[in-house]
């Protein structure tokens, strides 16, 4: 499936999210990652995540899906962050 990822950390655990969602999606811009993931990494994902979101602090992780990425039309307006066509 494919995945819009996004979270809303206190500033304490950003580096920690970003460095777990790096793992398995691609950053696009700041607190926001996509990419095709199977359904078990996506589950493994967000529990890795809600050991370290904390609740009190109001932290949130907002995952949009689907089927594939052929299903949704993407426009990037300005400079994006991370070029997914770079090969290396």
């Amino acid at each position: 499936m494919y995945v819009i990822l996004m979270y809303d950390m206190g500033e304490k655990r950003v580096g920690k999210m970003l460095k777990l969602c790096r793992q398995y999606l691609n950053w696009i811009q700041n607190s926001v990652f996509e990419g095709e993931i199977s359904e078990v990494k996506l589950k493994e994902l967000i529990s890795r995540a809600e050991f370290i979101m904390n609740e009190e602090e109001h932290d949130s992780l907002i995952v949009f899906k689907s089927r594939d990425q052929k299903w949704l039309e993407k426009e990037v307006i300005g400079h994006e962050k991370n070029d997914l066509d770079q090969f290396l």
